[in-house]
Formats: C-alpha cells, structure tokens, sequence
C-alpha cells in the first residue's frame, strides 16, 4: 500500500509539475503560428534554450516511470481514476504558480473528481 501510494504521489505532483512548468515554457515561447517543418524546428531549438522546458521533460519522465511502476502493481481500471487527482493539483497549480483564474465552476468540477477517486480508491478492497 505504500509503494502503492508513493507512485502516485510521484505520477500525479511531478507529471502535473511537468505540465505547468511546459505551459510556463511554452507562454515564454509564445505561440506558435507556423507550422511549416523548419518553423516547427526554429520553435523546438528556441524551446530547448528555456530552462522551465528542461525542468517539465524531467518532471513528465518521472511521472510517467511511476505510471509504469503504478501498472505493474495495479489493474489499469483502478490506476487510471486514481491518477485523476492529477485534476487537483493541476487547478491549484495553475491558479497558484501561473495566475490562471479558476472559476467556482471548474473548483466544483474538481471536486467531483475528489469524490471519484475516494470511491475507485475505497473499492479497492
């Protein structure tokens, strides 16, 4: 139980982390309108400059060896609705380290995710 717990603190806080530090990257970037393949290069060369960019690549690989890890251990049924509560912390993370603005809405859809989870977790048996 508490490998178990540890893969998913590791899939859901550094796979998330990696996803808000890409948005940070790629904001820093700016977007992207040419999609011709020598633009698409020009973008990835300007992206590898970006320290936020290396930071999300080793936070995303983590994340997903611990999904690995997680699969190894676990059904898939129960892995995947567990790993939701990565739904959390991206909110929180994206209203705290980015300024996004999270409506109320988006808070209750969050936590009817919490609710999913407690009970995928509490059948686990």
């Amino acid at each position: 139980m508490l490998r178990e717990l540890v893969l998913l603190f590791f899939i859901v806080i550094a796979g998330t982390g990696g996803e808000i530090c890409l948005s940070r990257a790629m904001k820093q970037i700016g977007e992207v309108h040419d999609f011709r393949p020598l633009s698409i290069l020009r973008v990835m060369g300007r992206a590898m400059m970006v320290g936020w960019m290396w930071l999300a690549l080793v936070l995303m690989a983590t994340g997903f060896f611990a999904l690995l890890g997680m699969l190894s251990l676990e059904n898939v049924s129960f892995v995947i609705p567990v790993s939701a509560m990565s739904y959390v912390v991206g909110a929180y993370g994206g209203s705290l380290l980015l300024g996004e603005k999270v409506t109320s809405q988006r808070w209750l859809g969050v936590l009817l995710v919490c609710l999913g989870v407690s009970l995928v977790w509490a059948g686990k048996g």
